[in-house]
């Protein structure tokens, strides 16, 4: 909408750049294009304002196909208008000349009539089509019917209105219907999921065996190892105590060996000190024999007091003394003093 302002009685216009603005004054064109800026007065002006930017319009209608279902087309075309004066000819494009508003709805009436020409292209072509091609094959059929269409239509040039693209959303159908459709697809996807769980499992399953497999081969495995050791540790007990016996043996022959060597010089020191006692004793008694008796009873009396406990007084008869001293030659002792 044109920005308008007023100044003592006149008025002023300024427009954006995708307005195209016409102002016939006194049924003469004064003012024609695309974002102007000019001084008029208000009882005197007819001022028309035409959007010539391109325009979004979307549409959604119902439609019927081929096998008796109920769809729902969501579509949206660009537009845009390619000439102004043939627009504003055709349609109340015109504007209050103090505020700038549209008096009539020019673009509604473009949209009714873009909206009615689309809906009926697309019903003529789902009425041919079932509804399993108006879901797969559709929006692109509808699309270049749509196109081809508008293209086609004699009031757009004739109105000034020029078709830019057209898009077709979604056909989509009712919500029970698509449910059902969406059924089988569901199952599939969850047999395939099913599938992939029971394959899963199955392969967790074979990890598992493989798993306990390869424990029991492990627990078998140290078993004989287990009994390896066993056996070499019977092996080494064996052979220590035959180590042990053979040591014992070498030990106890030696150790015998040793107390026949000190029994044999114990005997010959035995004999060696026998011999030694013998022949002493011999020389002791050649001795003996030649000394004289009394010697020998001196001798004796001498061993004797030498094996007898200490003696600190004798005393003697007069009678033993003599007899002593008279066996010894020498005189006996004269008692009568």
């Amino acid at each position: 909408m044109a920005d308008i302002t007023r100044r003592f009685g006149w008025r002023h216009l300024r427009s954006a750049p995708t307005a195209h603005i016409r102002h016939h004054k006194r049924g003469r064109l004064a003012h024609d294009g695309a974002g102007l800026s000019f001084w008029y007065r208000s009882l005197s002006a007819a001022l028309s304002e035409v959007p010539v930017n391109d325009r979004e319009l979307a549409m959604a209608f119902h439609a019927r196909t081929a096998d008796f279902q109920d769809v729902t087309v969501q579509a949206t075309v660009t537009y845009r208008i390619s000439d102004p004066a043939e627009a504003a000819a055709r349609l109340d494009f015109s504007v209050d000349p103090d505020s700038g508003a549209w008096r009539g709805a020019p673009l509604e009436q473009i949209a009714t009539l873009l909206t009615e020409t689309a809906q009926q292209h697309t019903l003529d072509v789902l009425a041919r089509t079932p509804l399993a091609g108006a879901l797969v094959d559709g929006v692109a059929t509808v699309r270049e019917r749509v196109a081809a269409g508008l293209a086609d239509e004699p009031r757009l040039p004739a109105t000034g209105i020029e078709v830019v693209a057209v898009r077709v959303v979604a056909i989509r159908p009712e919500a029970e219907v698509e449910r059902a459709l969406r059924t089988p697809a569901r199952e599939q996807i969850q047999q395939e999921a099913d599938r992939a769980t029971y394959e899963r499992r199955a392969v967790a399953v074979e990890r598992e065996r493989t798993i306990a497999e390869n424990e029991l081969a492990s627990q078998i495995e140290l078993a004989r190892r287990e009994e390896q050791l066993v056996e070499q540790r019977g092996t080494n007990t064996r052979r220590e105590a035959e180590e042990n016996a053979a040591a014992d043996g070498v030990r106890a022959e030696a150790e015998a060996a040793r107390k026949v060597r000190l029994a044999r010089a114990e005997a010959e020191s035995a004999r060696e000190v026998g011999a030694a006692r013998a022949e002493s004793q011999a020389a002791w008694l050649r001795v003996h024999g030649e000394v004289e008796a009394a010697t020998l009873h001196a001798l004796a009396a001498t061993r004797l007091a030498e094996n007898l406990p200490r003696i600190d007084s004798l005393t003697l008869s007069p009678d033993v003394l003599t007899g002593l001293l008279t066996k010894l030659g020498r005189p006996a002792p004269d008692t009568r003093a």
